[in-house]
């Protein structure tokens, strides 16, 4: 059996990131599961892209702040408690404004982990969604 008790205040943050995020699933070695915690300080992306994953499900938590996602169909806003279910083949822009008052931290899980983002212009009219 292995348990993992993570503080991630603890965890150093990931390399050539937009905002601060901190790998829970790399800190823990899973194998399926991409989980990682990110503040975003006003006018940061969260991913490094406008993108879409073609078999990752992920799950954002909003902890505090409003978190931002663009879609080819609308925006949402996310607050506090709240949580946004992203489902494959769905491009997405997760952000915190420049507007901001305040930084926007939250919780991100995805599986499958390998599953790695694929970029998506918005701009392009042949992009399948």
């Amino acid at each position: 059996m292995g348990y993992h008790h993570l503080d991630p205040a603890d965890l150093e943050p990931s390399p050539d990131h937009p905002c601060d995020r901190r790998s829970l699933a790399e800190a823990a070695e899973l194998a399926q599961l991409a989980a990682a915690v990110y503040e975003l300080a006003p006018g940061e992306d969260l991913a490094t892209s406008y993108h879409y994953h073609e078999q990752r499900e992920e799950l954002f938590y909003v902890r505090s702040g409003d978190l931002h996602v663009e879609t080819p169909e609308e925006e949402f806003v996310i607050g506090p408690d709240e949580t946004f279910v992203v489902e494959p083949e769905s491009p997405l822009r997760p952000y915190n404004p420049e507007s901001a008052d305040e930084p926007v931290r939250v919780l991100g899980v995805g599986a499958p982990k390998f599953d790695i983002g694929r970029p998506y212009d918005p701009d392009e009219t042949d992009n399948e969604s």
